[in-house]
């Protein structure tokens, strides 16, 4: 058993061409692609709202609110839960992202959580808590759920329920 000290487990999902990765202990679940209600008057970034087994949680699209592309399905590409949400814990909030694909949860030990550059991929590093080299290359670039939104920005979220 690894020392929870030293080691963190990420939820891993791809953005685009890149793979992002989130503290197990922020995650709620992950679900498939479900019916999302637009809201008007919401944030360019908020989806619309869903409701998860009678509780309305916003769903919030990470491609619109870094400018990411959307990853584009070739011919021959697994259908193995290629999208979905992530339903994220938020400062006692439950907020869900829009993901391409949920890759997998890893082991990661600290000392490998290497500081953000200053702009990776469009997303600037206020909302990077850290970069991880990955063993098949390439990288995770580990998110902060904390930092994604300003608190006032997270109470205009929550109160689009």
């Amino acid at each position: 058993m690894a020392d929870n000290d030293t080691h963190i487990q990420l939820v891993t999902f791809q953005l685009g061409e890149e793979v992002y990765g989130v503290d197990i202990m922020s995650v709620k679940e992950i679900v498939k692609i479900q019916e999302i209600r637009p809201i008007p008057s919401a944030p360019y970034y908020v989806e619309g709202i869903m409701n998860l087994r009678r509780q309305i949680v916003p769903i919030i699209n990470l491609h619109k609110r870094f400018r990411l592309a959307q990853i584009e399905k070739k011919p021959g590409d697994s259908t193995d839960f290629d999208g979905g949400f992530i339903i994220l814990n938020i400062d006692g909030n439950n907020i869900g992202i829009i993901i391409d694909r949920i890759a997998r949860v890893v082991m990661v030990d600290t000392a490998e959580i290497k500081p953000p550059p200053q702009m990776l991929a469009g997303i600037g590093s206020e909302y990077i808590r850290g970069v991880i080299k990955r063993e098949e290359g390439g990288y995770v670039i580990m998110l902060d759920v904390n930092r994604l939104f300003d608190p006032k920005e997270l109470q205009g979220i929550i109160d689009v329920q």
